[in-house]
């Protein structure tokens, strides 16, 4: 079925090619072996993870590209996820028209092409969302409960999407000369929790002082001298999004008061298997029945700001991400890509708790579909 609709519009032989790819067997890692492998980045380590790579990212992609065609109530059919699908052939394209890799020139030429293919694919949460917004232009009322499936896809594609983006960035950091201390490519071997919140809360209360013209205070708790294995770009996009939307619901509640705004407060605990973080606030909190609403894709009246004149120059930032409503179900993504969770808890009439989950072992593979 799926190679028959791709060859529609594609060439027989890269339909089949696809095909056969998307039916090979991933090979998940996990945040220990990518932290045990790239601490010694010699030439022979860097050979086998392009050569691991060169297998690999053709199987998820390909994966992925057969899912965008058979998505359900047409939405493979909008120009938006049409565009997506493109990127995805190409980069299928470009991964499976490279020849073996078999030394350290191959290899250097192999990391050029992977980071070009991760900047290709820069834009596709918004592109994404921008489909999900022209499916929904088409329907006068949708219901969640019909588009389950839609938002089932999504969790699973936006998931390989983090995936794909954390193998290859990586392997092009661990290319570095000169890393910074205590960093294995991505990751940072003795990470502060509190540290990375503290820069996170500053980025948040700094966007809410711009709409708002103020923004209550964030408070943080928690030992600061701990530190554990982690992605700290990760950690950060997660912790901003919570605060983000903590402070505005603070601000928003407080703006007419004669009362001085409540902070927020973070408070980190480190447990023998998680490291949680809680975030919690005084913006009044969400009705019972909207909080399975907060992880769905299909609900955020925003504007898109990648909107139909979009141009694939645009580079969606981390900050662009609650303009349709993405940031709360992709920041459970990341937490979970690792073996984490995230959890929200709210009281009505008072105010949000949400626990943010990292597992501190780091020994989880990542979660493959």
């Amino acid at each position: 079925m799926a190679a028959k609709k791709l060859c529609d519009r594609i060439s027989k032989e890269l339909a089949e090619e696809v095909q056969k790819w998307g039916c090979m067997k991933q090979t998940g890692v996990s945040l220990r072996h990518m932290m045990d492998f790239g601490s010694t980045a010699s030439p022979r380590n860097l050979l086998i993870s392009a050569q691991f790579l060169h297998k690999e990212l053709p199987i998820r992609i390909a994966r992925r590209a057969i899912e965008l065609e058979n998505l359900p109530y047409g939405l493979s059919s909008k120009p938006a996820v049409l565009k997506v699908r493109d990127w995805y052939l190409d980069s299928f394209r470009d991964m499976r028209s490279y020849p073996e890799i078999k030394n350290k020139n191959d290899e250097l030429e192999f990391t050029q092409m992977v980071k070009m293919i991760k900047v290709r694919h820069n834009n596709v949460v918004p592109m994404m969302a921008l489909g999900v917004q022209q499916l929904k232009k088409d329907w006068s009322k949708v219901d969640y409960e019909d588009l389950r499936e839609i938002h089932q896809f999504l969790d699973r594609f936006y998931m390989s999407r983090i995936g794909i983006r954390m193998l290859i960035g990586q392997h092009v950091a661990l290319h570095d000369p000169n890393p910074p201390p205590n960093c294995v490519g991505y990751i940072h071997t003795k990470m502060s929790p509190l540290e990375v919140a503290r820069t996170a809360s500053e980025d948040a209360r700094g966007i809410c002082l711009r709409e708002y013209g103020s923004a209550p205070d964030v408070n943080i708790y928690g030992d600061p001298d701990f530190t554990f294995p982690y992605v700290p770009t990760h950690l950060h996009m997660m912790v901003f999004e919570l605060v983000k939307n903590s402070v505005r619901a603070v601000q928003e509640r407080f703006m007419d008061s004669d009362k001085v705004a409540p902070p927020v407060r973070i408070i980190v605990a480190d447990g023998l298997e998680d490291v949680t973080i809680k975030v919690s606030d005084e913006g009044g909190g969400i009705p019972r029945s909207g909080l399975p609403k907060i992880f769905t894709y299909l609900y955020s009246t925003a504007r898109n700001p990648l909107d139909e004149h979009f141009t694939t120059t645009d580079v969606a930032t981390s900050s662009t991400l609650a303009g349709y409503g993405y940031g709360i179900p992709i920041s459970r993504l990341y937490a979970r890509y690792f073996g984490g969770d995230l959890q929200i808890i709210s009281m009505e009439g008072y105010g949000t708790d949400a626990y943010l989950h990292l597992s501190r072992l780091g020994d989880s593979q990542e979660p493959l579909s």
